[in-house]
């Protein structure tokens, strides 16, 4: 039995820039699930599978990209690395800078990262800076700061090898479905996923690995919606935290994907996203942060408006695990799904002759 040790250890090293004396630092992300939805198989007609990137080792679809980031930085001597975050690249940033025993400082905005992340953070031993601001004061901060001084920036912004690592979804769907969805939906926020994923499909191609690409289809929460707009938001806001995003800054990547697969990036309601979360987990059991479900609020809007055509094969990326934001579950966990009771009284609280009759 072949066990899995991690992106750059498996057949995916030719297409990551390593070489053999780059010190691989993993802690096996990469292999994650890709589950057929029978659920939304069967509302919008189509083939829909999930791509689970929370089950990565803290958690999100960011440790693709951090292996390589970090493993290059440990390469380069760097002895601190600096990101700034909503909060998924900050913990693994923090967690792979552990592993490689590199100190880690990470910026975030005061306010909007949920506690679970927040939490990784600090227990993998970063230096947190919250910044009165949002996720684009805190991103200037950061460049600032490696420009000026010898720090590692490992945000996705111009760095190659985030993207690189993060290709590598594209080639694992690709493997396990023996070819390219015709659709692939996923949350939009600073724009860096949705450009690495595209530029996974176009790499497979051009190898002769697929026969097509899909088209891609790119979400943000209305209330920041920049890339939709057509213009910077000065002051986004949203409770999907992770995709909280003003002026995303791979922004000529996330228009370039949407453009050359001829896809869209559209905008879908809090309300939206929400209900999707609550769907994942309800009818696939996938608990999925709320951010994650912003692609099948997407899709899910698609299918309602006519837009989207039956008999297609769909990708969801599910960027990032709900157990990071505990928090959004049990705000408007529905008062019938909880109760208390005496020991004796359970079989009547659960009405327990009723369901099992």
């Amino acid at each position: 039995m072949r066990t899995w040790t991690g992106l750059i250890d498996s057949d995916y090293r030719p297409w990551l820039p390593v070489t053999d004396r780059t010190p691989v630092v993993s802690l096996n992300e990469g292999g994650t699930p890709l589950l057929r939805s029978a659920h939304l198989s069967a509302i919008t007609g189509c083939d829909v599978w999930l791509k689970v990137e929370g089950a990565n080792p803290t958690g999100s679809f960011k440790d693709r990209g951090m292996t390589v980031a970090i493993s290059r930085a440990a390469e380069a001597g760097a002895r601190l690395v600096i990101c700034a975050s909503t909060g998924n690249t900050s913990a693994s940033a923090a967690a792979y800078a552990a592993r490689a025993g590199l100190a880690a400082a990470v910026l975030v905005p005061r306010g909007y990262v949920a506690p679970g992340k927040l939490a990784q953070a600090v227990r993998y031993g970063a230096r947190i800076v919250e910044i009165d601001g949002g996720f684009d004061d805190c991103l200037r901060a950061a460049r600032d700061l490696a420009a000026r001084h010898p720090v590692a920036l490992v945000n996705s912004v111009g760095n190659e090898l985030r993207l690189a690592g993060q290709r590598t979804v594209a080639y694992e769907i690709a493997d396990a479905l023996g070819r390219a969805p015709d659709l692939h939906c996923l949350p939009v926020g600073n724009g860096g996923n949705i450009t690495a994923t595209w530029q996974g499909y176009q790499a497979y191609a051009a190898a002769g690995r697929t026969t097509g690409s899909p088209r891609m289809w790119g979400f943000q929460a209305a209330g920041a919606a920049p890339l939709v707009h057509g213009a910077p938001v000065p002051a986004p806001e949203t409770a999907a935290t992770a995709i909280r995003v003003g002026h995303p800054a791979t922004w000529d990547g996330a228009l370039a994907a949407r453009d050359e697969s001829g896809g869209i990036i559209g905008a879908v309601t809090d309300e939206q996203i929400f209900a999707a979360y609550h769907d994942l987990a309800a009818r696939d059991g996938v608990y999925a942060e709320p951010a994650s479900a912003a692609g099948v609020a997407g899709l899910l809007d698609r299918h309602a408006r006519g837009l989207l055509e039956p008999g297609r094969l769909v990708v969801v990326t599910l960027t990032g695990n709900g157990l990071k934001d505990g928090d959004a579950a049990l705000r408007d966990a529905p008062a019938a799904l909880r109760s208390s009771a005496a020991p004796a009284d359970v079989a009547r609280v659960l009405d327990l002759a009723a369901v099992t009759a």
